[in-house]
């Protein structure tokens, strides 16, 4: 690859890390930057389009849209991070045992994982977080338990190859125990995968999320969050289409970046 295309497959993994930096930054820092109070009510107002005072307008009850904006991006982006990372973990850990170790957990796992991939997903959240009360905490772990399949089964695929190659007839000629093998050795060439997983569990999970609160699960109603919002405002098109089409947008702005993002991390991992 010439290196001007190198210069610019960089620029491009800045400027989406750089999108990306600003999404968290409003998450750290929205709660203090909102011009208004996010639950301030306004119902004179009721719902308008941007003006010099509110940027984006306001919603049907009067409260400021750029302000929800910001202060919902940490409960939009908050759970999917910690179910990103739960999968990803939980992925990745099962995935190297059942590929390394094989056996009869190696069968358990893959009979357990084809068992998820015939179940209806979206079917068994909805039914698990709306009989446990809608919690958000429900939803999240539900989320971290029905993701891990995929990267369990993509893991043990990739570890069934490493597992044969010479670096690790070595270590084990050396008789390096097998969890420092398998967490020492094969997991760190591994990273460029697991690191592409983490970002599009990250999507899976902010689409789901932001889903559920559409859905009117998860979440009081209220609560500034941009799925949330887009169920709450989607019948004032005519009146403030902002206060729909901003949470939308940064909802697909956000996964986009965080997909383009992992391709990009995962191709300068392998390079």
């Amino acid at each position: 690859m010439t290196g001007l295309t190198w210069r610019g497959l960089h620029m491009k993994g800045l400027a989406w890390g750089a999108l990306l930096a600003a999404v968290a930054l409003a998450v750290l820092l929205g709660p203090w930057l909102a011009p208004y109070d996010p639950a301030g009510q306004d119902v004179a107002l009721g719902a308008v389009g941007p003006s010099a005072t509110h940027l984006l307008g306001t919603d049907h009850l009067g409260r400021d849209v750029l302000s929800r904006v910001m202060v919902g991006a940490g409960t939009a982006l908050v759970g999917p991070v910690f179910i990103a990372v739960g999968t990803t973990a939980l992925g990745a850990t099962l995935g190297l045992l059942a590929g390394y170790r094989r056996g009869w957990l190696d069968a358990v796992l893959m009979r357990l994982n084809d068992l998820m991939f015939a179940l209806p997903g979206l079917l068994i959240l909805i039914v698990v977080v709306g009989v446990a009360g809608g919690s958000y905490l429900t939803a999240v772990l539900a989320l971290i338990v029905l993701g891990a399949p995929y990267d369990i089964r993509v893991i043990r695929s990739l570890v069934l190859s490493q597992r044969e190659l010479a670096y690790v007839d070595a270590a084990r000629t050396l008789r390096l125990s097998t969890r420092r093998i398998m967490f020492r050795h094969v997991l760190p060439n591994l990273t460029p995968t697991v690191t592409a997983n983490l970002l599009l569990n990250f999507v899976f999970a902010l689409i789901a999320m932001s889903g559920l609160s559409f859905l009117g699960i998860g979440l009081p109603p209220g609560t500034p969050d941009w799925g949330l919002m887009i169920q709450e405002n989607r019948t004032i098109l005519d009146l403030n289409p902002w206060a729909t089409l901003a949470p939308t947008l940064l909802i697909t702005i956000t996964a986009v970046v965080a997909t383009l993002l992992g391709d990009r991390v995962s191709e300068r991992l392998s390079s």
